[in-house]
């Protein structure tokens, strides 16, 4: 990697982690330069704005983790009421990467920004919308071999879990305790079962 791409890497991590704690509208483009140990000027040779750099974050920082953790554990599954289960209970309790005080990044950065940006508001949708189109196509695949209801409506199920994942997220950045995690994967797994 050339230098000034491991710059730009190094400039898109360090503030990724900066806004992932303070959040994106506290971190200033000063914050970021300071933890970076970059000049005000390689700043702005990689991102003509803040924005920009926060963009480059959604789609160069969290897309790639978010699909490895949200996507792919979906993607081939013969049993989606059993995946999403793992997938919620991984992305919960077990991932190293989500952190309980600080929330989901994604829905941090569209309750954060959406209203007031619409770049950030595509770059996240996009994310967004592979998510749901994965995990209802795995749940159409589980009614066609049996592992779910035919009467189900795959569409409804997806965003009913999804917005369940998002709450409860807050839940626990709320209460700085993995504890009400268990509360809802609980319910979950109670969901799930009147699926099949």
């Amino acid at each position: 990697m050339k230098k000034s791409a491991e710059t730009r890497r190094k400039i898109l991590e360090k503030a990724f982690e900066l806004i992932y704690i303070r959040g994106y509208q506290t971190t200033s483009v000063d914050d970021i330069i300071a933890t970076t140990a970059v000049t005000k000027g390689a700043f702005y040779y990689h991102f003509k704005n803040k924005d920009e750099m926060g963009v480059a974050i959604i789609n160069e920082i969290l897309k790639p983790t978010l699909e490895g953790s949200f996507i792919e554990p979906l993607i081939n599954t013969e049993n989606p009421l059993e995946a999403i289960y793992k997938l919620m209970y991984n992305l919960l309790i077990e991932n190293e990467f989500l952190k309980v005080e600080y929330g989901c990044p994604a829905s941090n950065f569209t309750q954060e920004m959406t209203p007031w940006n619409t770049d950030f508001n595509q770059a996240l949708d996009v994310l967004i919308q592979k998510w749901i189109k994965v995990m209802t196509n795995a749940l159409e695949k589980g009614k066609k071999n049996g592992h779910v209801a035919k009467q189900v409506n795959e569409k409804q199920v997806t965003m009913f879990i999804m917005s369940g994942y998002w709450g409860i997220r807050n839940f626990g950045k709320l209460a700085n305790s993995k504890k009400v995690y268990f509360v809802y994967l609980q319910e979950l797994k109670n969901y799930l079962k009147t699926l099949e």
